[in-house]
């Protein structure tokens, strides 16, 4: 049957031949049978004497196999060898050892001396079958008893008679069987009163006259004897006087074999003489004839011992009220035993095998495995795996064999084996294959690589010859020929994840596909290598317990051999072993003294190092006791009992068991008659829990207290308790007589019976006696305690006539009875009518935790008003398939709010109905699902890798949070250099939630970073994992590095935790700052230029039908929307800093003062809305403005607010233009003719921008369509204007008027485009204060005009490159000017003359265009370089 098992087992594990090997298992012809081969005989420990001979018997069993091995190869098939302490004999070497022909080695004559002892020794014999394997036999020791010495001489003693004396004689322990005792030269029989202990000594008990003289201790071994030193022994008369109690010999522990006999003595000396007796634990140890005797007035002997004979043995000797004792623990060792043999197996290649051995001793045996003779060493492919069990992986040809498991302890050794045969593929009765098997299967790729896994995929093959094939995926480390096999657990699964592997290893995999007909061939090779594993410490070697105090222990240990590192601390657990809470603290060096623990408690205790990688391993368990102490604590319920007039009982509990502070050894009480001071002191045994007071006196009170002992002291004492004794002892010469009442309840099924106590106390009463039966009290019969006042009489018929009777009894007998009857009650009838369960169960979630299930019941009235005991149960479950609790909760009203769940689960409720003892059944369930809330977890298996040939790239890798509570919808890994630094001076990547990887490039090379990871979800963020570190590779190639130089300059840490580049900006040379200043300046007056013209053409060639035509279709529609190009409207998203050259966005906040902030992330391009400027002479398009005045406020915040929120908004101011023409600064005197009244101005040099970055003067929004949807089409000053967003303007025409002038010719300015304000202002015009103007970017707010600022900036010059200086002179220049004239103070103020802007022609224009598309091409560049 074994090997029927073992080759089915086999068909499901390869899936190779799957029937084949079946049948040919089951006609019992496996490939190749087990071959019987056993020891019929095994040696055994011998002690020999010097120049005896002496054997050790082996003898083996192989069968027919070794016949055939014999006849194949001419010799003789099975031989044996012997080994002597692990070496094998040559018995040629030797004459006086001689292996015969069982087996067995003979010694002609043993050589021992005290320099020279070859033949001593353990010995082991080995028997070998050729070509199949070996076998080795338990372990044998050959003892060789040497010349006798004492170790102790007899000495002089003196007996009293009656007394008891010891004589010592300690002798070799393997000599003790050869020695005896001699008196006056004769020898002496042992007897009762005569004992040999297990060390040689006497003892004599009951001494009389006649045992007074010479003794001497006799040792004969090897035909010679030694005899001791003579001790005169005397014996002296008894004086009568009283002498304490003492020990002569105390039993000590000792340690006996199972079946042996041992001697414990107790060998006590007083007078009067004491009474010696034994107690095993807490009872008293009863002789038994042959097996248990006492010995010589107090030495116990046992014979054949058992398991159950282990214990503490006390020995206790009284005299009168005084006594003494003392214990000994036995220990009873018991010789291993097999629970589980180890079996034999048929296997292939590359499979995993597991040898079970399990075995039983005391002490518990140490196992180890044999190969062949040979021992097993635990391997990555040898393992030891659930204690004792052998693992073999990825099995080859070699691993064929037989295996032992041996087993040992102190009381002997065993062995058992197991034979391994290995199947060529197309043993085992297979049969050749019946059709094609599949080809190789394609693109196998490692899917997700970890320090001990690596998941595999993989393509079915081009010709899988099968519907739904089976994959086996073979795999070896690179460098070895063991492979092992993983097989996939469903059939045409096509991934596998393979466990257990070692870090930093490289391990070769293919893959091989499996149809009916068999294997078919592999896939290539695919070479995959295991992530490396952070190092950390191993144990810490040679830790030390050490109870210094009750209440503290003290450490010790040393430094781990494998630190990987410098130690920075160790971390020690300690547990209180009865608690089971593990508790911790910090030590720095190698030594901890814990102090507060609990007395006489046992702790267990590890210690693990901790290096920068993290913790270590830790140390084996350590357990240790502190130290015992007195009681802390006075005994429990002290109770006294009056017996009679002279004696009381009195009973009590131990202390409580943290209280007691150590073994509780005994009791002291203490009592005293009234209010005495003077007490009486008794003192009895730790395992008696009440004492007998007596020869008290009559009618009298006494007071009692009673404290527990230890071997530390005495512990506190109860409260005093009083009792007064009787004046006269109750009489027990007559019976009782009947009780005063009796009272009796019916029941259904039981009658309660009462009763009161005789009238005459005067007479014992021992207890009460019940009778009842139906019709007759006779028929059962129950005897309760004297102090029980009532009983329960139960498992009775219902609706049936008791009759009862009750008397009181003593030692006498019973007395007279007292009756009384009663009829049960009846059953109640269940209502035939089910209960209906409750109906329109609701699940009301209220928060990630907390569910309020209501349901509504029928039977209750309209307004479901609960007026009876009825009650409801509510049941709730998730449907998590691996949680398949239940819960319920009773509830009496029609609601229950159940909490404590888990966020973001499913849960199933369900009610139930009970009335009594009728319950419905379940209703219909409702269901819930919990809100989410944050994750109350990290994320776990954060780990930190360097990217193959890009060391300045490193992958980040981690699991999912164990509590996610909801969706993950992202992650935020968190990194910098200094550990210890404030979270927002971290450096920050966000990582969508459905990843778990994240490649960070760019870092510092030989630098340590720090990385922590948070996960989000819907509800926010949860908690940082703990800070992973890993240091940059120090360098890299050449080439990289040259070309890293070039492209990357080295990146610092900036404040607030931004980048910063010393030497340049955005990937720019520092010396190519000059050059990049000029290209903005550039662009900024090319932009100016093309805006002027682009407005002036295009509104030029507006007609005014059109634009009233529109305006009053859009103010009529109250349409808001453009539907345009309105990707040409986007207000630009950037601005460029002249200072840090950095790309930084702009905080779109609707708040009425938003606020700028800094972002390192670089943009490639903005879109820029045209400028809404020069409306002043065409009063139809400044109707069309007004039109939209009423919407400006709420719809156009609104509207804009809810489709762009909270885009980033950027500002880019320019630099002045090249000269344009020459002005005069001269005061604004001349005012214009009068406007329409319908038209609007503002004050020149003045741009308003919305919130979104639209560079408008009115409060137009984006929606609305600005002036386009009135406007005809602009024209494009270039035929690619569209193909950049810096391309389009609209320029519309400005009124004629005056033209201020300048006096300074050398300093040419270019007038910015005027913007509108608010309605009916009269036009003004604030002329510059600086020759200079530049135009500048307002942040206004949406729906809201602010008061203009004129801005002049001077322009740069040519010898000061740095930009910053210009931003000082802007800022400066703001602060001096003053503000624009309020709407009431223009309405007084006649209008200025308003400057025209320059006019172009088309020719210029273009040229200007392509000269700026080619600008905003290099500026892209520097912008977007990496």
């Amino acid at each position: 049957m074994a090997e029927r098992g073992a080759l089915g087992l086999l068909c499901l594990l390869s899936l190779t031949f799957p029937c084949a090997a079946a049948k040919h298992g089951d006609k019992g012809s496996p490939a190749q049978p087990f071959t019987p081969f056993w020891f019929s005989v095994e040696p055994q420990d011998t002690v020999a004497t010097r120049g005896g001979p002496a054997l050790l018997n082996c003898s083996a069993h192989g069968g027919a196999a070794a016949a055939g091995a014999a006849a194949a190869s001419g010799t003789a098939g099975l031989r044996i060898e012997w080994k002597k302490d692990g070496t094998f004999l040559s018995p040629a070497a030797d004459e006086r050892r001689q292996v015969l022909p069982d087996g067995s080695l003979l010694f002609t004559h043993v050589v021992h001396s005290k320099h020279n002892k070859p033949d001593e020794g353990t010995y082991q014999c080995v028997a070998t079958i050729d070509s199949l394997g070996s076998i080795s036999s338990r372990t044998a020791r050959l003892s060789v008893a040497g010349m006798p010495r004492f170790a102790s001489q007899p000495a002089a003693a003196v007996v009293r008679v009656g007394d008891s004396a010891v004589l010592s004689c300690e002798v070799n322990s393997d000599l003790v069987p050869f020695s005896r005792w001699e008196k006056d030269r004769q020898p002496l029989e042992p007897s009762g009163r005569l004992v040999q202990l297990a060390s040689g000594a006497l003892v004599l008990s009951n001494a009389s006259e006649a045992d007074a003289g010479l003794y001497r201790c006799v040792v004969e071994s090897a035909g010679t004897s030694k005899a001791s030193d003579e001790a005169q022994l005397t014996v002296q008369t008894e004086s009568a006087e009283e002498r304490a109690l003492a020990f002569v010999l105390q039993p000590g522990p000792v340690t006996k074999a199972l079946g042996s006999t041992v001697l414990l003595p107790c060998v006590v000396s007083g007078f009067p003489s004491p009474a010696v007796r034994w107690t095993f634990g807490d009872k008293p140890v009863e002789e038994s004839e042959g097996r248990v005797e006492v010995l010589a007035g107090g030495v116990l002997q046992m014979t054949n011992l058992t398991e159950e004979d282990e214990g503490v043995y006390t020995c206790a000797a009284e005299q009168g009220n005084a006594s003494i004792q003392a214990q000994a623990q036995l220990t009873v060792q018991v010789p291993p035993q097999f629970v589980r043999r180890p079996a034999s197996i048929y296997a292939h290649e590359s499979m995993d095998i597991i040898f079970e051995c399990e075995v039983s001793g005391a002490p518990a045996p140490t196992v180890k495995w044999v190969k062949n003779g040979d021992a097993v060493i635990p391997s990555d492919y040898f393992k030891i795996v659930k204690e004792h069990n052998l693992q073999v992986l990825g099995l080859v040809k070699s691993d064929e064999g037989f295996y032992q498991c041996l087993a040992e302890n102190d009381a002997g050794n065993i062995q058992s084996s197991a034979q391994l045969v290995i199947l060529d593929h197309g043993s085992g009765g297979a049969s050749d294959p019946a059709g094609p098997t599949p080809s190789a299967p394609r693109d196998l790729v490692a899917s997700l690589v970890s320090t001990r896994f690596v998941k595999l995929t993989w393509r079915p093959p081009v010709e899988p010859h099968g519907e739904e094939l089976v994959y086996s995926v073979f795999y070896s480390p690179e460098g070895t020929s063991r492979e092992r096999v993983v097989n996939c657990s469903r059939p045409g699964e096509m991934q596998v994840t393979i466990q257990s592997l070692l870090p930093d290893t490289k391990y070769r995999f293919r893959v091989v596909g499996h149809n009916a007909n068999g294997p078919g061939e592999s896939s290539a090779a695919l070479k995959v290598a295991t992530q490396a594993e952070v190092q950390v410490p191993g144990p810490a070697p040679n830790l030390q317990a050490t109870t210094v105090t009750p209440s503290s222990v003290t450490l010790t240990w040393d430094k781990p051999v494998t630190g990987n590192g410098d130690i920075l601390n160790y971390k020690l657990y300690y547990t209180d072993t009865s608690l089971g809470s593990e508790q911790d603290v910090d030590v720095d060096g190698q030594s901890h003294t814990l102090t507060g623990l609990r007395k006489f408690t046992e702790y267990s205790l590890r210690v693990v190092a901790n290096n920068r990688h993290g913790p270590g391993v830790s140390t084996e368990d350590v357990t240790v006791r502190t130290l015992s102490d007195v009681p802390s604590a006075p005994p429990q319920n002290l109770t006294l009992e009056v017996q009679n007039s002279k004696s009381i009982m009195m009973r009590w509990q131990p202390p409580p068991a943290p209280a007691q502070n150590g073994e509780i050894t005994g009791y002291k009480i203490r009592y005293r008659k009234g209010s005495r001071r003077s007490e009486t002191a008794d003192i009895i045994s730790g395992a008696q829990l009440y004492k007998l007071i007596d020869a008290l006196e009559r009618g009298t009170e006494y007071s009692f207290r009673v404290s527990a002992i230890t071997v530390n002291g005495t512990g506190p004492a109860t409260e005093w308790t009083a009792a007064e004794t009787f004046e006269s002892d109750l009489d027990e010469s007559r019976v009782p007589d009947m009780p005063s009442s009796l009272h009796v309840r019916p029941l259904v099924n039981s009658i309660v019976v009462s009763w009161t106590p005789p009238e005459n106390q005067d007479i014992v009463v021992r207890g009460y006696s019940i009778g009842y039966g139906i019709g007759s009290p006779h028929a059962q019969t129950i005897k309760v305690d004297y102090k029980q006042r009532y009983y329960t009489i139960e498992n009775l018929d219902p609706s049936s006539h008791y009759v009862i009777t009750l008397k009181a009894y003593n030692n006498v007998g019973e007395g007279i009875p007292v009756y009384e009857s009663a009829i049960t009650r009846p059953q109640s009838v269940p209502d035939p009518s089910p209960i209906l369960p409750p109906v329109g169960v609701q699940a009301a979630v209220l928060s990630h935790d907390t569910i309020k299930v209501s349901w509504a019941d029928n039977s209750l009235s309209k307004n479901q008003k609960i007026t009876d005991n009825r009650y409801y149960t509510v049941r709730w479950k998730t449907n998590i398939p691996a949680n398949t609790k239940v819960k319920t909760a009773n509830t009496s009203s029609l609601s229950y709010t159940v909490t404590g769940l888990k966020p973001n689960t499913l849960y199933e409720f369900s009610i139930m109905l009970t009335k009594g003892r009728r319950m419905s059944t379940w209703s219909m369930t409702a269901q819930g699902t919990t809100f989410e809330t944050i994750p109350s977890s990290s994320p776990k298996d954060v780990t930190v890798v360097s990217k193959e040939n890009k060391p300045r790239t490193i992958i980040v890798n981690w699991q999912p949070p164990s509590e996610a509570n909801g969706k993950i919808t992202g992650y935020i890994i968190y990194y910098s250099t200094d550990v210890n630094a404030e979270v927002h001076d971290w450096v920050i990547e966000p990582v969508v939630g459905n990843r778990l990887t994240h490649q960070i490039q760019e870092l510092t090379l030989d630098t340590t970073y720090y990385f922590k990871i948070q996960a989000r979800n819907s509800k926010g963020m949860g908690p940082m994992s703990d800070a992973v570190n890993f240091r940059t590779p120090k360098s890299e190639s050449a080439d990289k590095m040259a070309n890293d130089q070039a492209l990357n300059p080295p990146v610092k840490s900036g404040p607030g935790g931004g980048l910063s580049y010393p030497d340049s900006t955005l990937g720019v040379p520092s010396n190519e700052n000059h050059l990049l200043v000029i290209v903005i300046i550039s662009v900024g007056a090319f932009t100016i230029i093309v805006v002027i013209v682009g407005a002036f053409l295009c509104t030029r060639r507006t007609t005014s039908h059109q634009k009233k035509k529109r305006a009053a279709s859009k103010s009529t529609n109250g349409s808001h929307k453009y539907k345009g190009n309105s990707k040409d409207l986007k207000p630009p998203d950037l601005w460029i800093h002249h200072e840090r050259l950095e790309l930084k966005p702009m905080d779109k906040s609707p708040d009425p003062n938003p606020v700028m902030t800094e972002t390192p992330i670089p943009r490639s391009s903005q879109d820029i809305t045209p400028a809404d400027s020069g409306l002043e002479g065409n009063p139809h398009l400044q109707q069309r403005r007004n039109s939209y005045r009423g919407h400006d406020s709420e719809d156009g915040m609104s509207t804009l607010g809810g489709r762009r929120g909270m885009r980033p908004k950027m500002m880019m101011p320019f630099d002045a233009q090249p000269p344009q023409q020459s002005v005069r600064n001269t005061p604004c005197s001349e005012p214009l003719p009068p406007p329409p009244a319908s038209s609007q101005v503002s004050c020149p040099s003045e741009i308003m921008v919305d919130p979104e970055g639209s560079y408008h003067g009115s409060t137009t929004t984006e929606e609305e369509g600005s002036y386009s949807s009135s406007l005809p089409p602009l024209r494009s000053v270039h035929p690619h204007a569209h193909a950049h967003p810096l391309k389009s303007f609209a320029v519309p025409a400005i009124p004629p008027g005056a033209h201020p002038s300048y006096e300074n010719p050398a300093l040419p300015s270019t007038p910015l485009l005027a913007q509108s304000g608010t309605e009916n202002n009269p036009l003004l015009y604030c002329p510059p204060t600086h020759p200079h103007v530049v135009k500048t970017a307002s942040i206004g707010t949406l729906g809201r005009t602010r008061t203009p600022v004129i801005v002049n900036v001077p322009n740069a010059p040519p010898d000061v490159p740095e930009t910053s200086k210009m931003l000082e002179d802007v800022d400066s220049v703001l602060a001096s000017l003053p503000p624009c004239p309020s709407p009431a103070s223009r309405s007084n103020v006649p209008p200025p003359p308003v400057p025209l802007p320059q006019s172009y022609e088309p020719d210029e224009l273009t040229e200007e265009m392509a000269h700026l598309e080619g600008l905003m091409k290099d500026l892209n560049a520097i912008t977007t370089a990496p």
